[in-house]
This record gives structure tokens, sequence and C-alpha cells, in this order.
């Protein structure tokens, strides 16, 4: 891995972290020239470890449609939210920043190496302030948060619980003058605690779609209409109109389609064969 050192009193060195609260004295980069990666609109997600169904979907439809706008995606390489969010740019075509908690020639997580070196491999790149050699610590991880806040044009929170290290992001981003977006989720979920407490505060906006997010950012939507989506029969049909209301919960699609058990079954396999839809894990479907 060829390793480029940018140092604070540089010309090089990225002006959206020289001007935050504390930058880092020096910045280890690999993969893409960064300077180039940023002139392009960025959006940082982030979020817990511990997704629910709901937000590994939302991230990965978030991500995606972002994505495919030409917004790059930032976020920490962690398990959970970020590795979501990275992969599921990459799927979509897209580039991403992995700012890691550790030296680049120790990239932690240890799982997550294949998915940095795919960054890599697809024109991104991975950033640190941690020289290589130097073993992790555990007050990397929190510091870490303000260079991803600090490389975005915005941080958008998915899912996040009271004490989740995505609230440190968040504060990271307020105080160096970053919007900040959530996803609102249920009222009764531990895991979105956190999200909710920054909306009642007034320190988040809330996003139901990418177009909220592109909005913000003054970009004009390029997307082009999606193809509707259609079952071989009346069965899979209703399937998939009830997961076009946005259910995705294996048992409450079941109970409103209707459908005995077996032919249900019968109906996701069939559509999931035919590429139509995707498990989510839990029970829990999505369309592709």
């Amino acid at each position: 891995m060829n390793i480029k050192k940018l140092t604070l009193g540089a010309a090089d060195y990225p002006e959206e972290l020289r001007n935050i609260p504390s930058p880092p004295k020096q910045l280890y980069c690999a993969g893409a020239d960064l300077s180039e990666l940023l002139k392009r609109p960025r959006v940082a997600i982030v979020g817990t470890r511990r997704m629910t169904a709901y937000g590994k979907m939302i991230t990965l439809r978030l991500a995606q449609d972002l994505a495919e706008q030409g917004v790059v995606i930032i976020s920490g390489l962690a398990t959970g939210v970020d590795a979501v969010a990275h992969q599921a740019a990459l799927d979509a075509g897209g580039l991403c920043i992995a700012v890691l908690p550790s030296p680049l020639d120790n990239v932690v997580p240890i799982f997550n190496r294949r998915l940095g070196q795919a960054i890599l491999d697809q024109g991104g790149a991975l950033v640190s302030e941690y020289a290589p050699g130097i073993p992790p610590q555990k007050q990397y991880f929190i510091a870490r948060n303000r260079l991803v806040s600090g490389l975005a044009d915005a941080v958008l929170i998915t899912e996040a619980g009271e004490k989740s290290g995505a609230i440190h992001t968040a504060n990271f981003a307020l105080d160096q003058g970053r919007d900040v977006l959530v996803v609102p989720g249920n009222i009764h979920a531990a895991g979105s605690v956190g999200i909710h407490n920054l909306l009642k505060a007034g320190k988040a906006g809330a996003v139901t779609s990418y177009i909220d997010v592109i909005n913000l950012l003054g970009l004009k939507d390029h997307s082009t209409p999606a193809p509707q989506v259609r079952g071989r029969n009346a069965y899979e049909q209703t399937v998939l109109d009830l997961m076009l209301q946005g259910i995705s919960e294996g048992q409450i699609l079941l109970e409103k389609s209707q459908l005995s058990a077996s032919e249900f079954g019968r109906v996701l396999t069939m559509l999931e064969i035919g590429g139509k839809i995707r498990p989510l894990g839990a029970n829990h479907w999505a369309i592709m």
C-alpha cells in the first residue's frame, strides 16, 4: 500500500480539516488523490454497530441512492452502519473515503480489510491521522469521528442509540459548522433514542429520502425513474405491493397478504430467485 503523508502546514493538506477545531498535525492517505475526492459532494453516513433490519435497509438505500448521484460516501469502516454504507456505495459504482482509528498498515476491524481494499480498488481512499506502526488505542475511535465529519459536507445518521459513537460524530459536526441529518426511527426502539434526541434538541434535520440530502447539498436529481416491479402472478404482486408500502417484516407481510404460510414461503422463494427481493436478515426483506 502506497501511503502519502500530508502535514498541517503543507499546501496539499485538506482545507476542510485545516479549519476544524483540533486539526490533525499530519494525515496519512492511501488510494486516490484526496484533493480530487474532496472536490465532489460528500456525505458521511454513520450509525450504530448493532443495526436493526430497518436500519440496515435504510442505510443500504440511502448510501446507494446518494452514490448514484455522484456523492462520495465517507464513513469509518466500522462494523454496522459504516460497513453497510461503504459496501452499498461500492455496489452502486460510487466512491468512498474511509477514516480509520488505526494506522493504514493495520486496518481495523480485521474482518473489514477486504472492504477497505475494495474502496481503494474502486478509486476511493483510506485516511488516518496515525503513523504506520502505532498500535490502535481506545481513544482513537472517538477522535477519528471528528475527521469523518470534518471531511464531509453533511453528516447523515441512519440509526443510533443514546450512547452511540455516531452521536460524537454529530457533536463534532455541529462544532465544525456541518449540517447533521438523521433518519427518524421507531419511537420505542432503543436504537433510535440518539437520533430522536438530536431531533428534539433541534440539532438535526429529518431525512426520509435521498432527495432531502441532495437538496441540502444544492444538487440536482440525476436519477431515472425506477422500472415498476411486477410479479409473475397475483400472489407475488400482492407481496410486492406490500413491500412497496414500506413493509419489510416477513410476519407482517404474511398476515397482510392473507396467503397461507406455505404459499407465502413459495412466493418469497420465487421472488428471491427472480432477483426481485433480497433478504435483510431477521426475517426482513427488501425489493432489489
